[in-house]
């Protein structure tokens, strides 16, 4: 491995003991030879020599699938550095996933806990000590998006987009406002739009629902409306399609729209759909990186961004 990497065998060794003092670009030849040799570590020798166990454990709830993607993530990078992965799961609310992740920390048989299922709030700086903990606080009890995985920035870039394409007029049909990700992509029109000069700001309130999107278009005037729906979810943008074409307009020529998930369907609609991208599975890299960069005391790495934009059809010049 050390000729592969081009550095000493000291150096291999550094590494995999999680040596912080390592520059990064050395730490990087060594990572990179790793992958390319599908080294697998002896745990059990390297635990007797540095008393840890290389293990670590990752805490689901119970009904997992928005985690599943964050997950895979996480197995991306620890097993990159040589950690072995246990996968715990707990069926309750938030304070039976802390009791949870305490019993973990308590048999001392991982290193670390990385928590996919949300925790108390009030139990942030009451983490027990025998194991580095980080708990990606990235959906709330009844899987809905909070932190990162709610933050509503990319209906900004989508706004800026369409206005150097010539639009001045936008509607913004809401999802669910009991999601903190609808109340954040609100607000972010609401300061586009002021930033922008593009005012009123119109807001239909809605549901993410594509019954939102057909009503908040149904109900617009035949002149002097917006010539852009900022929708808050793909589902919702179906909706308005749906909604303009019944009125005799035609997207993108009429009315240009966007949504917000990437979901399959929306590459394969005519027009093809507009939309901001969520990389769940960046998120569990980011989440496990904070808790290696505990583990080895280092400082937090920076993170990659999870949202992008993806510019398609639905998406054109204002109409003149």
């Amino acid at each position: 491995m050390a000729a592969v990497a081009g550095v000493s065998h000291q150096t291999v060794s550094r590494y995999l003991r999680g040596d912080p003092g390592m520059r990064p670009q050395t730490k990087e030849k060594v990572r990179a030879a790793v992958e390319e040799l599908g080294y697998q570590p002896n745990l059990s020798a390297r635990s007797m020599r540095t008393r840890r166990t290389q293990r670590i454990g990752v805490l689901l709830p119970a009904v997992s699938g928005f985690q599943a993607s964050a997950l895979s993530g996480a197995i991306d990078i620890a097993t990159a550095e040589g950690y072995a992965l246990e996968v715990f799961s707990v069926d309750g609310d938030a304070h039976a996933s802390f009791e949870k992740v305490r019993q973990i920390a308590d048999s001392g048989q991982v290193d670390g806990i990385l928590a996919l299922a949300p925790l108390p709030p009030e139990t942030e700086n009451s983490y027990p000590g025998r194991a580095a903990i980080v708990a990606s606080a990235d959906y709330d009890e009844h899987t809905r998006s909070m932190g990162a995985m709610a933050d509503g920035s990319c209906i900004a870039e989508l706004m800026e987009g369409l206005h150097d394409l010539g639009h001045r007029r936008f509607l913004h049909v809401t999802g669910t406002l009991s999601f903190a990700s609808a109340r954040n992509r609100r607000q972010v029109f609401l300061e586009t739009v002021e930033r922008l000069g593009v005012g009123p700001a119109l807001i239909h309130r809605g549901t993410w629902s594509p019954e939102s999107g057909y009503e908040a278009v149904t109900a617009l005037p035949e002149e002097g409306g917006p010539t852009a729906v900022i929708a808050a979810s793909d589902t919702i943008a179906a909706g308005v399609i749906n909604g303009a074409r019944d009125r005799g307009w035609s997207v993108p020529e009429d009315l240009s729209v966007t949504g917000w998930d990437n979901q399959s369907l929306g590459a394969h609609m005519r027009p093809t759909l507009t939309t901001v991208k969520d990389d769940r599975r960046q998120l569990g890299r980011n989440a496990m990186s904070r808790l290696l960069a505990a583990l080895r005391s280092e400082p937090l790495p920076e993170e990659e961004s999870l949202s992008t934009v993806i510019w398609r059809g639905s998406t054109g010049p204002a109409p003149t």
